[in-house]
């Protein structure tokens, strides 16, 4: 029992220990960000990849292996002569039948709780839309379980920018688009999903523990002081009144009903009343649903778009020192850890 005892007194100064480290390395990083921003230093790099050309280095390294010597060589003089021809007709027909052949902007999402990629996000939307012309796609690989309610509003405000300015989006899902990842998705005029991706979640959740029986049995008290009736609701360590949870509660039916407003005004095919009880779908079922509109991985869309489009892949990357990186793994665990605790999210 003493070593129980003793075991964990050091389990619980360890923990003590290792939060007020990640606590400082998170607020270090901060700051350096915040400074960094005011100095205009924050920017990032725009990397561009097109994928044809990708493909086309792809498969001439597996012919080269899976062809002798001959045979390899006969084929790549073909492909060589077909890019030849293909380039002369194109001269020869008009010197903008280059231009008008159509293009895809792929962009990516990968999001957490606070949706972190939406500058990311927001960086290659920018640039696509300085250089698309009539007729081009854009085209997001989106993964997110969802997380908080104003990250995912304004994450689906900027792909609502790309119909806003005329061209089509098509949003791929391969793993899961649930509660605010949904609420992207929706945005898009086609969503196409692995079949088992998970989809849906259209719900509204929170949930927080209460320290106040504990605080009080110790014989501790916690004052709240608040202008407003209803500036704070329910508290980690003050006494929860019914009116509090009440309150909360409406709040949370409002969301809810808010959400339920931007999925129907977004994609009116689907039956909402149906859908938005929170419950999640694979991508197989979600189909009948219509909630996606077509099964396909992500891959598999942009190599049939890579036969008759040019395909661009985007992507955004800030040069981060080690030190932000700490802070951020540390601010990414605990805005986990936060969710888990049941700070209100989508």
């Amino acid at each position: 029992m003493e070593f129980l005892q003793d075991f964990g007194l050091f389990l619980a100064k360890a923990i003590t220990i290792v939060g007020a480290i990640i606590i400082v390395i998170t607020a270090i990083a901060g700051v350096a960000m915040r400074g960094q921003r005011k100095g205009g230093s924050a920017k990032g790099d725009l990397i561009v990849e097109n994928l044809n050309e990708t493909y086309e280095d792809t498969e001439d390294l597996m012919m080269s292996h899976m062809l002798d010597k001959k045979a390899y060589k006969n084929w790549a003089k073909n492909q060589d002569g077909d890019k030849k021809q293909k380039s002369k007709d194109g001269k020869s027909d008009s010197s903008e039948s280059e231009e008008e052949k159509k293009r895809v902007f792929v962009l990516s999402f990968d999001g957490d709780v606070h949706a972190h990629d939406n500058d990311q996000l927001m960086e290659t939307i920018d640039a696509a839309l300085l250089v698309a012309r009539p007729g081009d796609e854009f085209f997001c690989e989106l993964e997110s379980p969802g997380g908080l309610v104003h990250a995912y509003g304004l994450a689906s405000s900027q792909l609502r920018r790309i119909r806003d300015a005329g061209y089509t989006l098509t949003v791929g899902i391969d793993k899961v688009a649930a509660s605010g990842g949904y609420m992207m998705a929706c945005v898009a005029d086609k969503i196409v999903a692995a079949p088992f991706s998970v989809i849906g979640s259209i719900g509204v959740v929170a949930q927080m523990p209460n320290f106040n029986r504990i605080l009080k049995k110790h014989d501790v008290d916690v004052e709240l002081h608040t202008a407003g009736e209803y500036k704070r609701t329910l508290t980690l360590f003050g006494e929860n009144t019914d009116a509090a949870r009440a309150k909360f509660k409406e709040e949370l039916e409002e969301t809810h009903q808010l959400f339920k407003q931007f999925v129907t005004r977004n994609r009116p095919v689907v039956d909402i009343d149906q859908v938005a009880t929170g419950e999640h779908w694979y991508g197989e079922q979600a189909l009948g649903l219509n909630l996606v509109d077509e099964i396909s991985t992500s891959r598999d869309y942009l190599m049939k778009e890579v036969k008759t489009k040019d395909v661009y892949r985007l992507s955004y990357e800030v040069k981060v020192p080690m030190i932000e990186k700490l802070g951020l793994a540390a601010a990414k665990t605990m805005s986990i850890c936060l969710g888990k605790l049941g700070i209100r999210g989508m």
